[in-house]
């Protein structure tokens, strides 16, 4: 599968737009490796390789564990390796990126809110609606994943 184009030279401020997007997000007090397992999570759902490269690529460099990677696709099954902010977060990551499907129950919101505050419930879904836009980007117009180019972990 061949890029189709290059959408960071050909819209540049729209992908500056949403780097800022991102930036807001990382500064939101959410803890990044927190938001790198939803962004994993949304990037399974959407299957895109290349997001699915890289935010494995960046929970690594932030410490986190083969096994714990292997296993956020099953999270709901892996025990007490993810604590309750992880679960809840992943389960309101999922049931926004299915919108069309689940139309966000009121359970799923009642769990989430039970382990975050207004605010960084706003913040993560601000983060959900980022990862799935950006998977749309890549997938688009074709994203080739680093490991497909034959780059190792830096």
């Amino acid at each position: 599968m061949s890029k189709r184009l290059d959408y960071n030279q050909i819209a540049p401020a729209g992908v500056k737009v949403l780097g800022g997007v991102y930036s807001y997000v990382m500064q939101s007090g959410l803890p990044p490796a927190l938001v790198d397992l939803v962004y994993l999570r949304i990037s399974q759902i959407n299957n895109c390789a290349y997001c699915l490269d890289m935010h494995t690529r960046d929970l690594l460099k932030k410490g986190e564990k083969i096994e714990k990677l292997a296993l956020v696709r099953a999270w709901r099954e892996a025990g007490d390796l993810f604590d309750a902010r992880e679960r809840a977060a992943l389960a309101w990551a999922e049931t926004v990126t299915r919108v069309a499907d689940t139309g966000v129950p009121d359970k799923e919101y009642q769990v989430a809110r039970a382990v975050f505050d207004e605010r960084e419930l706003v913040d993560l879904t601000i983060a959900i609606s980022l990862m799935n836009a950006y998977n749309r980007m890549a997938i688009s117009f074709r994203n080739t994943p680093q490991a497909a180019l034959g780059k190792t972990p830096s």
